[in-house]
């Protein structure tokens, strides 16, 4: 083995075996030496540094987290009143597993503004106990490269541990942050996990990035108002779990939105433009109306070949809550042969028809009740079971009363 020239310094390692070791390597390579650590740390955490270092290359800089202004904090909150209602349930639950460790449980907006935080102190994590503040901005722009600011930048769930922090002064830090978007596709809002002095006991970015999910489920099914939801997946019991498909059908007819589960078990692209349901599901709307009377999940076979078990639900505010009553007597589609319980009467192919949009079929029952009554509209509404107003209102320029009132 050669000998170290005792005048020359020891060349650099090849290999580095612990995380710490390659970080380190890192910092040296860009901040010292001005080269591109390519391998040594996550793409998305370099290229964190990478802007960072545009704004503010002093990584020694002290950070004082304080508090947006009161008005905008008002703003935050107001603006995502939906985010906190959806989220409720799950940040208890999340807080209450995380009772026994040293993590705060940290929500922000889709700017990095934090709108919710564990609220038990910790006294032997100071410096997280400033920056885990309500209304202080954890925004890549304020506080340099940590999870929750990189989601905020990119969308992309992601973990920042110890000296990955950009700023020196948080190098303490390691922190787990998962997206949560809304019914548009768009990030309304972050889940960070973060624990000072010390790495996670547990996988934290499975952990935050399954809460986050059920937030976002949540958050979909809220926002889907006046819109048949549909759940899916290829076994019934992974309904009403973080794995199971969402997506809502609008008055049209048409694909409004789908989860990222829904679309994997659909083949879709990540983000599909609205499309037709029969093309996509393979599933006629007139058949999925008569799926929202079922109460216990159905199987039903895609598009694309695969069967999974649906439940559909009307999301039925005042303008389409009738259709819930008023649907039209519809024999389901029959399951697949190899899911059935018995012998169906006839595999004959049935006639196709035009499908008509929600409104349409409204149109046509209230249609059919008006002239069983003699177009009497207080009693058609009576029979439907909506108010005479939400009648006239539904079909006032299509509909003129034949009859006495």
């Amino acid at each position: 083995m050669p000998r170290q020239d005792p005048g020359r310094p020891w060349a650099r390692p090849l290999f580095f075996n612990t995380p710490s070791q390659r970080v380190a390597q890192a910092r040296q390579q860009l901040f010292e030496e001005g080269q591109r650590p390519s391998g040594l740390v996550p793409e998305g955490v370099l290229q964190s540094w990478l802007r960072c270092l545009r704004q503010e290359p002093r990584t020694s800089r002290t950070l004082s987290f304080d508090p947006v202004t009161p008005s905008r904090l008002h703003g935050a909150l107001g603006r995502n009143r939906p985010l906190l209602s959806a989220s409720g349930d799950e940040l208890q639950a999340l807080e209450h597993a995380l009772s026994g460790t040293d993590c705060r449980v940290i929500l922000t907006d889709s700017e990095g503004v934090i709108v919710h935080v564990t609220h038990h102190p910790l006294a032997d994590q100071p410096l997280l106990g400033v920056a885990a503040r309500l209304g202080v901005n954890l925004s890549e722009s304020a506080v340099g490269t940590t999870a929750p600011g990189l989601v905020a930048h990119t969308g992309q769930a992601c973990s920042v541990m110890g000296a990955e922090h950009y700023y020196d002064c948080l190098q303490s830090f390691h922190c787990a942050a998962a997206p949560i978007r809304d019914i548009h596709g768009r990030l309304a809002g972050v889940l960070d996990l973060t624990i000072e002095t010390h790495p996670f006991g547990f996988d934290a970015a499975s952990l935050v990035g399954a809460y986050a999910t059920s937030i976002e489920n949540r958050l979909l099914k809220a926002q889907a108002r006046e819109q048949l939801v549909l759940q899916f997946q290829a076994h019934p019991d992974l309904l009403d779990s973080v794995q199971q498909g969402l997506a809502g059908i609008d008055d049209r007819g048409r694909l409004a939105w789908v989860n990222p589960a829904g679309r994997r078990l659909l083949g879709l692209a990540p983000r599909p433009a609205q499309e037709d349901v029969d093309a996509t599901l393979g599933l006629d709307l007139r058949d999925l109306l008569a799926l929202s009377h079922h109460d216990q999940p159905q199987a039903r076979r895609l598009g694309n070949g695969l069967t999974v078990w649906l439940r559909v639900r009307l999301q039925a505010t005042d303008g389409l809550r009738h259709l819930q009553v008023m649907g039209e007597p519809v024999r389901p589609p029959e399951p697949p042969p190899e899911l059935r319980s018995g012998p169906t009467a006839t595999d004959t192919p049935q006639p196709t028809e035009t499908r008509p949009a929600l409104h349409e079929h409204s149109r046509q029952h209230i249609e059919a009740a008006l002239a069983q009554v003699g177009g009497n509209i207080t009693r058609a509404a009576r029979a439907l079971g909506v108010s005479r107003g939400l009648l006239y209102r539904r079909l006032k320029s299509r509909i003129p009363p034949s009859g006495p009132d």
